[in-house]
């Protein structure tokens, strides 16, 4: 057994805190070093402590984490979880705002426990407390330095007719780089698969509503496919097409353990649009949508993976690059300048306000 997993408890109430450290200590592998009750104490204890990774309940006082957050990620950069009651709106809203600012996950806050045995949602807050805490993240600034974006490869001889977009852990930030990026006349529809706990994906939606200029909504089964729109996968299905035209959700066996899955949207995608169709795979651990890449591939559409550095976790785009699917390997920073390069506006017909 290695070193244990140096974690720090913070949660604004007494109850739920010592419910946390209980079932963290459940396990042999996570040693609590500290618990915090409040924003500021939270980031103190990081700074003395200096803990492998952070287990935060979205309940907490200032903001909700939220400052907490943006601070450790600016002062002492440390893997954050954090723990929500996916029923509670404000809940919900401050957990999104966390992961914004740098927090790597969220899971839902475990019921009250009924018996001795711990459940699901024991065992899945336990296993992202141990998987976040291998992750090496890195310091955000508080004013975002700007990186000049990369000049793009020449576009495809075939105009963008549709984005795939899938991502994991630090997958909502990288989509808010790129939408808020994409000017409000980008016409090709947008589909995302991103990994993210029950019951956040209705926030996650409305956060990215507000910062891009394009319509933002959560997919629904049928629904026509439209330009100047965002499709995210809902809780539990695949996204994916059934034609050009149409978007389709499905409840099929998932895939590699993931229900939405970045393979099954990538290949649903790519069977239908073929060349006219831009992958993009960014940050995540895994390597959930390379078996998708490697039927967008063989059938010409444009792969792009999130280089290294700019991706919180690599797992997902080295998994596709070292599958040899990828066209070309790009920085989170000029991911939005590719999308528009690889849309040709001039040469999609605006005769329709649908893409048959």
């Amino acid at each position: 057994m290695g070193p244990a997993i140096r974690t720090l408890v913070a949660d604004g109430s007494v109850t739920e805190r010592a419910r946390l450290i209980a079932l963290l200590r459940s396990d042999p592998e996570i040693e609590v070093v500290g618990e915090a009750s409040r924003g500021a104490e939270t980031v103190a204890m990081t700074k003395r402590l200096r803990p492998t990774v952070i287990a935060m309940g979205a309940q907490l006082p200032q903001d909700g984490g939220f400052e907490a957050t943006k601070e450790i990620m600016i002062e002492m950069p440390t893997p954050i979880v954090i723990i929500s009651d996916e029923t509670d709106a404000r809940q919900v809203e401050v957990s999104i705002l966390a992961l914004r600012a740098g927090a790597l996950a969220v899971v839902s806050r475990p019921p009250a426990a009924n018996g001795s045995k711990p459940d699901l949602a024991d065992q899945r807050l336990v296993s992202t407390v141990k998987a976040m805490s291998q992750v090496k993240v890195v310091r955000r600034w508080r004013t975002r330095p700007e990186t000049p974006p990369q000049r793009p490869v020449a576009a495809s001889d075939v105009p963008a007719r549709v984005i795939a977009m899938a991502a994991s852990t630090g997958g909502p930030a990288a989509l808010e780089r790129i939408l808020s990026e994409l000017p409000p006349d980008f016409r090709p529809p947008i589909l995302i698969v991103q990994h993210i706990a029950s019951g956040f994906i209705d926030g996650l939606v409305n956060w990215l509503n507000a910062v891009s200029s394009l319509k933002v909504k959560v997919a629904a089964n049928g629904e026509s496919l439209l330009p100047h729109t965002v499709y995210v996968a809902p809780d539990g299905n695949h996204l994916g097409v059934s034609s050009r035209s149409k978007v389709l959700l499905s409840q099929a066996e998932p895939i590699g353990g993931f229900r939405p899955s970045a393979t099954f949207l990538f290949e649903s995608v790519a069977k239908a649009f073929g060349g006219s169709a831009v992958h993009v795979i960014l940050t995540g651990m895994g390597e959930d949508g390379v078996a998708g890449l490697e039927v967008a591939h063989k059938l010409k559409g444009t792969v792009l993976a999130q280089d290294e550095a700019s991706s919180v976790v690599s797992g997902m785009p080295n998994a596709a690059i070292n599958a040899r699917v990828v066209d070309r390997v790009v920085p989170l920073t000029s991911i939005a300048h590719e999308l528009i390069a690889a849309t040709d506006m001039s040469r999609i017909s605006h005769d329709t306000n649908t893409y048959c």
